[in-house]
């Protein structure tokens, strides 16, 4: 999964195959909003249930397992704010579109899609949420609540005292639970630039992340480290697996 900077629009692709779901991710970086892609409609459900940060979802129909159409009618039963789905699917008939439609899609695209065509629908999507909303605000994560616009995060309510660097490594962490993170994500991602492995900049982040937002057992979350993949944050009891 791959996100762009916290200020865009993230969306979440759901897409099996692999060449799609690349050619997505890119066609969406490319025109400036964040992406997400995720292979199987478990892994998406996991991701909303545990924080819900997508402001757009590109649902493809037919997957093994949970299906497109099963993740959207769990959105529409389940998540607030009528968040846009559309559908991007091999599935041509007008039949099928019908049936998106009235299960609560906002669009419904055939592959192959025109990319113009399909980023002027997700605009005309976003464009009145964007309007309602104004600016990112920030989101929640169990006790944990991220002011983006503030630049501050507050666990049970208290506001806890950062360094900008480690509120964006705070931040980013939060926003993405379970992501695992390289070194060279984190470089890139908080300090826009390489940090040599030999620096020991970001283990001095991370450490004191780890102190400030009271990451532990005791708190129902969890740092993983490994030293040759890199870092995630764990939600302790979730039953997500790695990926």
């Amino acid at each position: 999964m791959t996100a762009s900077a916290a200020s865009a629009p993230l969306i979440a692709v759901l897409e099996d195959d692999p060449a799609q779901s690349t050619w997505l991710q890119h066609l969406l970086q490319q025109a400036g909003f964040g992406c997400e892609t995720f292979d199987n409609g478990g892994n998406l459900l996991s991701a909303l249930r545990t924080a819900h940060t997508f402001q757009l979802l590109l649902l493809d129909w037919e997957l093994p397992g949970i299906n497109g159409m099963e993740v959207l009618r769990w959105i529409r039963a389940n998540l607030p704010g009528n968040i846009p789905v559309i559908f991007v699917t091999s599935r041509i008939q007008e039949s099928d579109l019908v049936e998106g439609l009235d299960a609560g899609a906002n669009d419904y695209l055939c592959k192959p899609c025109r990319p113009a065509e399909l980023l002027a629908r997700i605009r005309a999507l976003l464009r009145p949420h964007q309007t309602q909303a104004g600016p990112d605000s920030g989101f929640r994560l169990g006790e944990f609540l991220v002011d983006t616009s503030a630049r501050e995060i507050r666990l049970r309510g208290e506001t806890i005292q950062m360094t900008p660097k480690e509120f964006d490594l705070s931040a980013l962490f939060l926003r993405h639970p379970w992501r695992l993170f390289s070194r060279d994500d984190l470089s890139a991602l908080v300090w826009n630039r390489e940090i040599p492995s030999t620096s020991r900049t970001l283990d001095t982040h991370l450490s004191n992340i780890r102190k400030k937002l009271q990451l532990g057992p005791a708190s129902g979350t969890l740092l993983s480290a490994s030293y040759a993949l890199g870092y995630r944050l764990e939600l302790l009891g979730d039953p997500q697996e790695s990926s």
